[in-house]
């Protein structure tokens, strides 16, 4: 499985109510080491996809939700 773009509107299904623990990666187009990130997060997905769910939550278009995360850099991880 592939990662999961997390927004406002699938937060609460994909990621509250997720019968598996997530992964999210909050990122940015702009940010190089969240580009240099991006394939590994990539892989991880497609190797762990049966114990986690992996989203990426893009901070430009979703900033409510890195504002509830606290998001003072990125890349940021949250488990």
């Amino acid at each position: 499985m592939s990662t999961i773009n997390i927004t406002k509107q699938n937060f609460e299904e994909e990621v509250m109510n997720s019968d598996k623990p997530v992964l999210l990666d909050f990122w940015a187009g702009w940010c190089g080491p969240c580009n240099m990130l991006s394939p590994i997060i990539d892989e991880v997905a497609s190797e762990v996809d049966s114990k986690v769910k992996v989203g990426k939550v893009n901070i430009d278009e979703e900033s409510e939700l890195a504002n509830q995360f606290k998001v003072m850099s990125i890349p940021t991880l949250a488990l």
